[in-house]
């Protein structure tokens, strides 16, 4: 399910993906795309915490990578293929923070639209 904000988040991956290719580390890909999202007006909040619960406990240490606009979790990845566990970590975050909707960016793939993946609970 397409919608504007995600295909914005992903315009701007794609504007990053042009500029630097494939093949950097992901905090690169993470502080570029900050920069392309500033450059384009898009609201984001940086390694976000995110609270996982086990049974009525409160455990610390997970991080979003992303959370714009406050809607939409970006979980950027930088590898040759995305791995499936991505898809699981990604559904757990949106849970953990009540949201419906991810977007795994990975940015080692030759064509980034390859790594693109959307995600909603």
């Amino acid at each position: 399910m397409a919608d504007e904000l995600t295909e914005r988040i992903i315009g701007a991956a794609m504007e990053v993906h042009k500029a630097l290719g494939p093949g950097l580390l992901e905090s690169i890909y993470e502080e570029a795309l900050c920069y392309e999202l500033q450059l384009q007006g898009i609201a984001y909040e940086r390694q976000v915490a995110a609270d996982i619960i086990c049974k009525d406990h409160v455990i610390k240490g997970q991080r979003l990578d992303l959370l714009v606009e406050k809607e939409v979790v970006v979980e950027i990845k930088s590898v040759s293929k995305t791995p499936d566990v991505a898809i699981s970590q990604t559904i757990s975050y949106l849970k953990a923070t009540n949201l419906k909707r991810g977007l795994i960016v990975n940015f080692g793939e030759r064509r980034l639209i390859d790594g693109v993946k959307r995600v909603s609970v």
